[in-house]
């Protein structure tokens, strides 16, 4: 785990998570239970149960997301499954906290979660996760300013730029867009590790000449951005870098950050990257199973947090492979009709 100290928030408010906490039935509420693969998924949550969900940057669509997540929760189960989501470093850091027992539900981009069972990239072997369904798109937005002379990816060379946080899943695409432009991450910029709300901050000041995030649109940080120096700040096109992080990794598409997000003057091309929601292979089934139902029967109130929840859909919910679902997920999406 990063030195930082990690924020906890319940979704809905402190008060209320610690009033479910001490007044549920049972009295104790306890961590997911281990799943029983003999047992019978039937969605319903008996005991007190609380989980923990690994999100993102604090100004980030993971944590807002994550935290009208949580809030959900004990609505949707009778007061039996209670959420907490934590502010975190997001993708490689969330799978490996979560491997780690640290969190039950980990937001995290499609490419990492495929590295991550596949023992790639940031991992060095297969890691016991699998997801509950994916959710909506994460666009790779790079911004830079007016003044620093940078027209493509190429002219960040000796730029001081911004490539997210420490393992999180925007650093993974920063440094794979870097060499696929033909530069070293490591020596041929003035790399900064630092999470979106010191990056705006570093904007707005001049300390910093250009940023890579990936996230849902729009993502207060740069919407916060915009507002204050739009004039002063313009997105970059990545796209010509698209076919070179396709023979990557397929997750890796095509889209467009329209000029509403950010009421910018144009839209601007973009590459587009899948969430998923992970969870441990050994998670019990019936919690797996009520949290993905939350997530689809909840939408339009996660969506009210962030309108990027706006893309959770079922048509696109089992398209996870080669990241295979949770038994007690496709129990939940069977039932909902997701084909």
């Amino acid at each position: 785990m990063s030195g930082k100290k990690l924020r906890l928030v319940a979704g809905v408010g402190v008060l209320a998570l610690v009033a479910a906490g001490t007044v549920a039935c049972g009295g104790k509420q306890g961590g997911a239970a281990r799943d029983d693969t003999a047992s019978e998924v039937t969605c319903e949550v008996t005991r007190d149960t609380r989980v923990g969900i690994a999100t993102g940057n604090a100004t980030g669509v993971y944590y807002v997301v994550g935290n009208a997540l949580a809030g959900q929760l004990s609505g949707a189960t009778g007061g039996k499954l209670t959420g907490t989501a934590a502010e975190t470093g997001a993708s490689v850091q969330n799978v490996e906290q979560l491997v780690a027992g640290q969190y039950d539900v980990a937001f995290s981009l499609f490419d990492t979660a495929v590295n991550a069972v596949q023992g790639k990239g940031s991992f060095t072997a297969a890691q016991p996760v699998e997801a509950l369904a994916r959710i909506y798109d994460n666009y790779t937005q790079v911004v830079v300013r007016n003044d620093a002379g940078i027209a493509s990816v190429a002219d960040m060379k000796g730029k001081r730029i911004s490539t997210g946080s420490p393992k999180s899943g925007t650093e993974v695409i920063a440094n794979r867009l870097l060499e696929a432009a033909g530069l070293d991450p490591a020596k041929d910029v003035q790399a900064q590790r630092l999470d979106l709300t010191k990056t705006v901050e570093g904007m707005k000041d001049g300390s910093i000449d250009g940023f890579f995030w990936s996230g849902g649109l729009p993502t207060g940080g740069v919407t916060d951005l915009f507002t204050t120096a739009g004039d002063r700040v313009r997105f970059l096109d990545v796209t010509p870098l698209l076919p070179k992080m396709a023979e990557l990794n397929p997750a890796y598409q095509a889209g467009t950050i329209g000029r509403d997000a950010y009421r910018t003057a144009a839209d601007t091309p973009a590459i587009v990257v899948p969430n998923v929601l992970l969870v441990r292979k050994d998670l019990d089934a019936d919690v797996a199973c009520a949290i993905t139902r939350t997530v689809f029967e909840k939408k339009d109130a996660l969506a009210q947090a962030n309108p990027a929840a706006k893309g959770i859909s079922l048509e696109n919910a089992r398209r996870t492979d080669p990241v295979p679902l949770h038994r007690g997920a496709d129990k939940a999406l069977a039932d909902l009709g997701a084909r």
